[in-house]
């Protein structure tokens, strides 16, 4: 079975990106650490301390590639079964990151798909940035986030 293992490094996306030294005396496998937003896990035959992101911080990850290399349809997807999320985390993630293009994806995509998390975020205490941001060339400005965002979702996009 082949593993296809993909690294993103959280350095530029996160003003706190750095990953902490992993603490043995803490469960590997829960999210109580240091950085809750990381899951220690063992990996491999000989047990590697792999560092995974929980899905608060993946789905922020993954935004932060979108269009480039991630579609809109992907993020759609994936945003629509994210119906569990902790707002606790998400709101210090979203505060913690960098890329205005990013939190404004996230809140866009939350709001289209309704998610009742999307309500205990305090608004107020995300940095939205100024100005528009051009994401689709011919798609629509969306006005309330000043993002372009395709006219129609579909898997081409």
């Amino acid at each position: 079975m082949n593993t296809k293992l993909v690294f993103h490094s959280a350095v530029k996306l996160f003003k706190n990106g750095a990953i902490p030294p992993y603490n043995s005396e803490i469960d590997a496998t829960t999210s109580a650490q240091a950085d809750s937003s990381l899951i220690w896990q063992q990996w491999g035959r000989s047990n590697w301390h792999l560092v995974l992101s929980t899905p608060e911080r993946a789905i922020l990850e993954l935004l932060d590639n979108v269009p480039k290399r991630e579609t809109f349809h992907q993020a759609d997807v994936l945003m629509e079964g994210l119906r569990n999320l902790s707002p606790r985390r998400l709101q210090t993630l979203l505060d913690d990151c960098r890329s205005v293009k990013v939190k404004r994806l996230f809140l866009w995509f939350a709001e289209r798909h309704n998610h009742a998390w999307l309500k205990k975020l305090d608004h107020s205490k995300i940095d939205l940035g100024k100005g528009k941001r051009l994401l689709v060339h011919g798609g629509k400005l969306d006005p309330k986030y000043n993002i372009t965002v395709p006219e129609k979702m579909n898997g081409d996009i």
